[in-house]
């Protein structure tokens, strides 16, 4: 996949993006199939931080107006081969294992957004030059069996997981021009070389080692009755380094844990089906504090029940699902320091979702769908405790229809229609501003023949103006205007 494309925002260079990953199958044999993959991914677009917030809103400026400087740039470039292979033991039991290699260079030169002064409407910035070096593999065997034990059948899942993440940057920083926000003036200073800045690179190498071990087993104790029952025991070994500008130090941290999962559904009759669900969940964190101490493991427990329905022989399908979920040390942007991680203590989200999709008509197909999510930090030892979890709407809906004529001389010919609406969010983890709800709509128009397709999209049919995301206070993300765009597709 090539594409390359303008963007909205001022002096854009817009998007190159190449993208390629082909795969290859061997059957080796009746039982054994190898699959071999490659994908390599150059992405190149401006760096952009987007807008500001001012008081407890978003500053009313452009929207295509940037606020750094015009050939701000970042880049990733990232290479991944591996392989899955599987092997039928016999009918009932198979055995899969997978590797996978991944390298990749992401660098990134911009003006940062830091200060700003709402009286006079000057943005300080400071000129950062950065380099990242990721790379890691990942390892992966299970088996997977089924058997039973008099009347009741089981689906048993066993497996092992070993994974290596590192992580190395270097960084480069130093005073850059202001900006009036109001009245932008760029170019004023050229940007310095790498070997230009005033203070050496600030050094950062991580690497995050993970064995994982599970075993699950899904229980058939009667023909609409099934039970899951699951565990997984993780053990995680961090190690990160700081050096130059950073400061020097060591941490080491090496954490384990058991999470279990619980999972039960009843048919009472066989269109619909009745569920219920505990699990608790561990991760690495991959972020780092300003001062390079390492974040403690993200750790979650999760209720769910549920109800879905199949009707129409199928063709429509409802979910409605309540749930309650706590994570706590999940990482955030550090507000003050946009590179770096702070933990939050405690976060909770509990709320409902309803999804509706299928075909109610020959080619008239629906999906709709609805959540309410209350979700705030319910411990931190800031006073951030009580806050709402920024970027997460209290309601959020969306409908989307197309139809597709299906006989005649305009067979294949199909429209689309779709809106969707986001409520108010708040913009940063201190709730210090808040973003606005918006309502978007979205269009189609489309032709499928035999193997192909053609398809027009059009996104923002309105052109409305609307802040997709934010993450801090310099750092709020204007949705795009109207656009079109066209595709073609083949599959062979």
């Amino acid at each position: 996949m090539c594409r390359r494309g303008d963007g909205f925002r001022d002096f854009d260079q817009g998007i190159e993006r190449i993208f390629v990953a082909p795969v290859l199958l061997w059957r080796i044999g009746n039982r054994t199939d190898l699959f071999l993959e490659l994908e390599y991914l150059n992405d190149e677009r401006p760096f952009d931080r987007g807008l500001l917030a001012i008081g407890d809103g978003t500053v009313d400026i452009p929207f295509s107006r940037i606020l750094g400087e015009p050939d701000d740039i970042a880049r990733n470039e990232e290479f991944s081969i591996g392989y899955r292979l599987e092997h039928r033991l016999s009918e009932n039991w198979r055995i899969r294992n997978a590797f996978r290699f991944t390298d990749a260079y992401q660098p990134n030169r911009r003006a940062e957004p830091n200060s700003f002064d709402e009286g006079t409407g000057i943005l300080t910035r400071t000129w950062e030059d950065q380099e990242y070096f990721v790379n890691g593999y990942a390892l992966q065997t299970n088996i997977v069996g089924e058997f039973s034990t008099g009347s009741i059948e089981h689906t048993l899942l066993f497996g092992i997981d070993l994974e290596r993440q590192a992580y190395d940057s270097e960084a480069f920083s130093t005073d850059a021009p202001s900006i009036n926000i109001f009245d932008p003036d760029y170019g004023v200073a050229s940007r310095p070389q790498q070997d230009e800045f005033p203070t050496e690179a600030g050094i950062f190498n991580e690497q995050i080692d993970v064995l994982g071990v599970y075993l699950q087993d899904q229980i058939t104790l009667l023909d609409n009755l099934k039970l899951l029952l699951g565990g997984r025991f993780d053990i995680v070994d961090q190690r990160t380094e700081l050096g130059g500008s950073f400061g020097e130090g060591e941490s080491q941290q090496q954490d384990e844990a058991f999470t279990p999962r619980i999972g039960l559904v009843y048919q009472p009759i066989e269109p619909l089906s009745l569920y219920a669900s505990f699990s608790q969940s561990f991760a690495p964190n991959s972020g780092r504090t300003v001062d390079g101490s390492i974040l403690e493991p993200v750790r979650g427990t999760q209720y769910e029940i549920g109800v879905r329905g199949e009707w129409l022989d199928g063709r429509l399908i409802t979910n409605l699902a309540a749930y309650h979920l706590t994570r706590s040390n999940v990482a955030a942007t550090d507000p003050d320091n946009p590179d770096f991680s702070i933990a939050i203590g405690e976060q909770r989200s509990q709320g409902i979702e309803l999804d509706l999709i299928g075909e109610i008509l020959p080619g008239w197909n629906v999906v709709a769908s609805y959540a309410y999510t209350n979700a705030e930090i319910t411990r931190d030892n800031s006073p951030r405790e009580g806050n709402r979890l920024f970027g997460v709407p209290e309601n959020a809906a969306s409908l989307w229809s197309t139809y597709e004529i299906q006989s005649g001389n305009l067979q294949g010919l199909g429209f689309g229609l779709g809106v969707f609406f986001v409520g108010e969010r708040q913009g940063d983890v201190d709730n210090s501003f808040q973003i606005p709800s918006y309502v978007r709509t979205d269009a189609s128009l489309f032709y499928r023949r035999n193997n192909w397709q053609v398809a027009i999209n059009a996104k923002n049919l309105f052109d409305v103006n609307y802040i997709e995301s934010a993450a801090f206070r310099t750092a709020v993300n204007p949705g795009i205007p109207f656009t079109v765009l066209a595709t073609v597709s083949v599959e062979f």
